[in-house]
Formats: structure tokens, sequence, C-alpha cells
């Protein structure tokens, strides 16, 4: 199976991930952000959060079904934990959890139109853990470039990777996006494999993994 990028630390197949993980080794981490089926339109040059009723033809919808319920029992076999945002889109395949991971939005912001946080599912044993990183629209921590409509913080994912995996583990993305998991496991010493489905985010992953390592 033929690698669409490949470095000493990161690993990117463009493809299905219903057709790639069979052909994987098992991994010590999972950690992925799937859609949530809840259909978020990117406008012409612009990320939009408009419902169906206001799409325009020139609109590209993301996000419009949860994954295959076949993917899960395929992550699962695969890995030794797992980490899934938007699980509780799609609870029925998941078993109970301890170790919910909570992503404090807001802070101390005042009320704002937007969701005040996201919550991660985890197969790990431990005590729930909150992560604080500001991301409403223009307010945000960091003036990182968004590639992708539901592209997560670096600092979020980076600080979620330090606290859940050792520097000799090697994690999987199988829904990659724009390769910010990848991205956080390279800055951090960890090795890494990404599944992307459409080529245009592989690119801009592959891209992202060229960069400098940051210093932490």
């Amino acid at each position: 199976m033929k690698a669409y990028y490949q470095d000493d630390a990161c690993t990117i197949y463009h493809g299905d991930c219903r057709d790639i993980l069979p052909h994987l080794e098992p991994v010590d981490l999972v950690l992925t952000d799937p859609p949530y089926g809840i259909q978020i339109v990117r406008k012409p040059k612009e990320f939009g959060l408009r419902t169906d009723l206001s799409r325009k033809a020139t609109d590209e919808c993301w996000d419009d079904t949860t994954p295959d319920k076949r993917i899960w029992p395929m992550i699962f076999s695969k890995s030794q934990n797992q980490i899934v945002f938007g699980a509780n889109f799609f609870w029925e395949q998941f078993t109970s959890c301890t170790c919910y991971i909570i992503w404090d939005k807001r802070g101390n912001l005042p009320t704002v139109p937007f969701s005040p946080m996201e919550m991660a599912w985890s197969s790990f044993k431990r005590m729930p853990i909150k992560y604080t990183c500001i991301n409403h629209g223009f307010i945000k921590d960091s003036k990182e470039h968004k590639s992708h409509p539901t592209q997560k913080p670096l600092k979020l994912i980076t600080q979620i990777v330090n606290d859940f995996s050792d520097e000799d583990n090697i994690l999987l993305d199988p829904f990659m996006g724009s390769g910010t998991t990848l991205r956080a496991a390279k800055d951090l010493g960890r090795k890494s494999i990404g599944i992307e489905l459409e080529e245009k985010y592989c690119e801009i992953a592959v891209e992202r993994l060229r960069q400098e390592v940051l210093a932490f």
C-alpha cells in the first residue's frame, strides 16, 4: 500500500479509512475528530455554519452524515486506546466512559452565539479532564490559520497528545483532515499515521508537516 506522504515521523494515506485500516499494524492511540453529521457548509472563499435551508448552489456541504458504523470495530481492533471527538452524536457505537475530555471553548468570555464546549469520548480509565482553549470566531487563543471547517486548535490537540501518549507511541488519525493530530504528534516526538479521503486536505497536511518542528 503506497503512502501519499512519508517522513521519519509521519505517514499519510489518501483514501477511505475502511479500505486502508485493514492493512495497518496496530497503534497505541487513535485520536480523531470524525464527521458528526451536522451539515457544515463551506461558502466560496470562507467557512460558514449556516443550515441546509440557506445553502446556495455554489456552497460545498461537508459533514452530511455520521461515519459508517462498521468503521468503529475496525478502529478499536487496531488500537490500544482511543479518543474520539463528537462521539456524543453517535453514542450507540461506544461503551460507557470514565474519562471524558472536555474542550472549554469559551473560558471566561461572556455569552456568545456558539457552543461553549465540545466533548471527546476516551477509552482511558482515569478522571475526566478539561482543557480551556478559546475558539469563538475571531476570538481565539492563537492566530493559527484554519484550513478545514472543523479544524481543532493545534494547542488543544498538542495538550491531549502530551497527556495521553508517550514518546515511543504511534498515533493514528483515520479522519485526518488538515493534519492537526499528526502535526502535534511530530512536535512532541511521536510517530503518527493519518488517513484522509479528500486529497486537498492531504496536501494541506503535508505542507504543515514539512514546517520546522516547534519547541515545547
